[in-house]
């Protein structure tokens, strides 16, 4: 049975503020990818449209000591995160002003003073650097957690089953939230995994797990807060699977020839944002001229952020190898 203190409660401020915040990922996702093909915004670009529930329904329920890794695909978790949106979207330009000085790019997002460790690019890599933060904090006997966000791809390597079974077999106070989107890029679950039923998996590990809709926002809310709530009180990890969806290619350079547009727009009428709201309207507690105002806000913060990156400045060719190799230290 649920605890009380697990459900989010849905008062009218807050059923805005989770739209909000879903929503302010979205535009910011297609408003990326429409200076992609201008050509403003260079190299893979990985969007998070369709599982704006998850990181939304995650991290607003952490601590701001509390860590987070994330994927390639995490503009969504670092604006979820409070990473400033100029700063996110300076860096996707390469601009000095990104909140990785322009050096990392759409998939290496990383601001410290948040404790966001940012993004990675290989499947899976977040996963032992999320243990290893874990060790740490076990070590030093503090009470953090961190969120260690994969796609269900990653559960193919090798390293989540390292990081699953040091994580059970040290106690460490880790979060491993899947992300389950059905493709590994390609690749459909099937064709990978003999048990598709991902969660099923940390119980090989002794790890408590739960499956959640992951198109829908309250859900993954609450599913998080018992989660972080287990993990804080037992100092042990947790598995949260979220079966959600990505609207849109694995990357820019995808042509989705694994899946057909039946099948895209059957998720298209589930996915969160319009699930959420039209649930909202119906049970009166938001009406369509706020939701307008919600998309105004967006719209006026995202050409902010453009016009932060545009005026952006780049880095100097002469300074260019600079954080390559360490730089010797005088006496």
């Amino acid at each position: 049975m649920t605890a009380t203190t697990d459900k989010p409660h849905l008062t009218r401020e807050h059923s805005l503020d989770l739209l909000a915040r879903m929503i302010r990922i979205r535009r910011f996702e297609d408003k990326s990818a429409e200076l992609y093909t201008q050509e403003k915004i260079r190299g893979f670009l990985h969007l998070y449209d369709g599982e704006e529930a998850v990181a939304v329904g995650v991290i607003p329920v952490l601590g701001e000591s509390d860590r987070i890794v994330a994927t390639y695909r995490e503009h969504g978790h670092a604006l979820a995160r409070g990473v400033p949106m100029g700063e996110v979207l300076a860096e996707m330009y390469g601009k000095q002003e990104g909140c990785c000085l322009g050096r990392g790019g759409s998939m290496h997002l990383f601001d410290s003073a948040r404790n966001f460790y940012g993004g990675n690019a290989i499947v899976g890599g977040g996963l032992p650097l999320a243990v290893g933060l874990g060790l740490a904090d076990r070590m030093r006997r503090e009470n953090h957690v961190t969120a260690c966000f994969f796609g269900e791809g990653a559960v193919a390597e090798g390293e989540f089953h390292e990081s699953l079974n040091l994580a059970a077999l040290w106690s460490l106070p880790v979060l491993f939230v899947c992300e389950n989107n059905l493709y590994a890029m390609g690749t459909a679950l099937a064709l990978t995994e003999s048990e598709t039923d991902i969660q099923r998996k940390a119980a090989c590990y002794r790890i408590a797990a739960e499956a959640v809709d992951g198109m829908d926002v309250v859900a993954v809310e609450a599913a998080a807060r018992r989660a972080v709530r287990a993990v804080r009180e037992t100092g042990k990890p947790y598995f949260l699977e979220c079966r959600t969806y990505r609207l849109r290619a694995h990357s820019m350079f995808d042509a989705q020839l694994y899946r057909d547009n039946a099948e895209v727009e059957s998720w298209r009428r589930r996915e969160p944002i319009l699930r959420f709201s039209e649930w909202l309207k119906a049970n009166h507690m938001v009406h369509a001229e706020e939701i307008a105002r919600i998309e105004n806000a967006v719209a006026d913060e995202i050409e902010q952020a453009v016009a932060f990156a545009e005026a952006g400045t780049w880095e100097p060719v002469e300074t260019m190898t600079r954080y390559v190799c360490a730089e010797k230290q005088h006496e």
